[in-house]
């Protein structure tokens, strides 16, 4: 039990005793509350902190999402080309049968491949994978 002797200050507000702790007492460190965790399971902010020096936590770099594409080949065709285009009609792409099939992730290519079937759906198997430090030089 306290008495009002022993404690004179009347009571402060919030924002008063958080002004007061802030301006008089440079003893005490002040720190806010942390933030509440999302409902969901997105990354925050905090997800994010390295918890070293150049260290990336893993966990979060799992959960990003990316574009796999697969690239058969490739045709330049001037519009008016284009635009006579209908059912049945062929484009010639630069690339000769048998030619392995790029994959590329977010538009870079990560590695080459042939087409498989697998349960009556296509599938790439993979024939080679471009090292990561060749990788690093096309972004």
């Amino acid at each position: 039990m306290t008495d009002e002797k022993d404690n004179p200050t009347p009571e402060l507000d919030a924002a008063e005793a958080t002004s007061l702790v802030a301006s008089e007492r440079t003893d005490v460190e002040v720190a806010a509350a942390p933030a509440p965790a999302p409902a969901d399971d997105e990354p925050s902010l905090e997800d994010f902190k390295p918890t070293m020096p150049g260290n990336i936590n893993p966990e979060v770099l799992q959960n990003i999402v990316v574009n796999l594409s697969i690239e058969v080949g490739r045709a330049q065709i001037k519009i008016k080309d284009l635009m006579r285009l209908t059912q049945g009609s062929v484009v010639e792409l630069d690339r000769i049968a048998g030619e392995p099939l790029d994959l590329l992730v977010n538009n870079s290519i990560v590695a080459q491949g042939e087409i498989v079937l697998v349960n009556d759906r296509y599938g790439v198997r993979l024939t080679r994978v471009v090292p990561s430090s060749e990788r690093l030089k096309l972004i």
